[in-house]
């Protein structure tokens, strides 16, 4: 006989969100509750290939369920959301991507194999849909179900989402809503004598390409750091002065808000080719580049509103919003859809 289902406050699941350097954990109530109201981080050891990763996500897991009091037989789904591409299965691309650079991940089977260690269903998301879905839910509450929303997570790389009547927009092989991917026209975004950014993935003028940490690091700091002889991040090595870009856009330094200039003009050219896709009700920006002060973060968001070219029947209705949460934004919205499969019975 088929046990009574449990009341919906004795069962929770867990959301783990992967990162190129930083698992996020997170632990949702069956009655919609979360018991985590904090960044909970550790390594997540990508570079090293997919065992060692595994095991990290492992200890990830069973950190957040001891800091939450919960056992692991009140787990009934696992969310997990990783950078893509991947399939809608969690199968990473076989050509690889940007922040799984070790040959092993090619074609490798994270969700599956996530799956069989933990022994209990794990749902799979891209980080983009993941922090595209909380992001969806959170600005429309009630309203969810019948808006549409695009969202662009900067990081690493350029993650992004598309919800539409409520629901992530997930395509045949599961790889819609790579914003990150879609090339986009440089007129107007590029200096004189600047080269034609290339994406980790190969292509040339895509949004990541110049809307991404990677970006900073092998297009735009190198270029602008010609253009200003004696910058103090010229002493740094590469990947130590991209890194400093943000901190210096805080503080009015001129470099680093030249940057975060083309940043800003590549995410609103990728949101206006969205307007004439599916012309959504609202506009997310999420990620590292806008976890920084408030004074920056309207700025930046200003900055890509202005670089959205939209009809003026859009523009009366078009929100323009930062992701709630921040870097807690896909380890929730990955437990909110486990969440959502065991309701549906999935």
């Amino acid at each position: 006989m088929t046990p009574p289902p449990q009341p919906a406050g004795d069962w929770v699941v867990v959301g783990l969100d992967n990162g190129g350097t930083a698992n996020n954990a997170t632990v949702l109530t069956g009655d919609g509750r979360f018991l985590v109201d904090a960044l909970v981080e550790s390594p997540s050891r990508v570079t090293e290939g997919p065992t060692a990763a595994l095991q990290a996500l492992l200890a990830a897991y069973h950190d957040i369920l001891a800091r939450t009091g919960c056992s692991e037989g009140q787990v009934r789904a696992v969310g997990l959301d990783s950078p893509g591409p991947a399939s809608a299965d969690g199968v990473i691309s076989r050509v690889g991507a940007t922040n799984f650079g070790h040959p092993d991940w090619r074609g490798f089977d994270f969700r599956g194999e996530l799956e069989k260690l933990l022994g209990v269903p794990v749902i799979y998301h891209n980080d983009g849909n993941a922090a595209a879905l909380y992001a969806h839910r959170m600005f429309f509450g009630d309203e969810a179900p019948i808006r549409s929303s695009v969202s662009a997570i900067v990081g690493t790389g350029l993650g992004g989402g598309i919800i539409v009547s409520g629901a992530v927009i997930r395509g045949a092989a599961g790889m819609a809503g790579e914003l990150g991917h879609v090339h986009i026209p440089l007129d107007g975004i590029l200096a004189d004598g600047q080269p034609v950014p290339r994406c980790n993935c190969g292509f040339r003028a895509d949004a990541e390409s110049i809307a991404s940490l990677s970006a900073i690091e092998r297009n735009l700091l190198p270029f602008w750091l010609s253009r200003y002889p004696g910058h103090a991040l010229a002493a740094l090595p590469i990947r130590q002065a991209a890194r400093e870009v943000r901190r210096l856009a805080e503080q009015g330094d001129p470099l680093a808000l030249d940057i975060f200039r083309q940043q800003a003009a590549a995410i609103g050219r990728l949101f206006t080719i969205l307007a004439n896709v599916i012309d959504p009700d609202a506009y997310f920006i999420g990620g590292g580049v806008v976890q920084a002060t408030e004074q920056f973060r309207e700025w930046f968001l200003a900055q890509v509103r202005a670089e959205t070219r939209l009809r003026p029947e859009q523009q009366e209705t078009a929100a323009f919003a930062l992701t709630p949460d921040l870097d807690m934004a896909g380890a929730r919205g990955v437990a909110m859809a486990a969440r959502d499969a065991v309701l549906a019975g999935r």
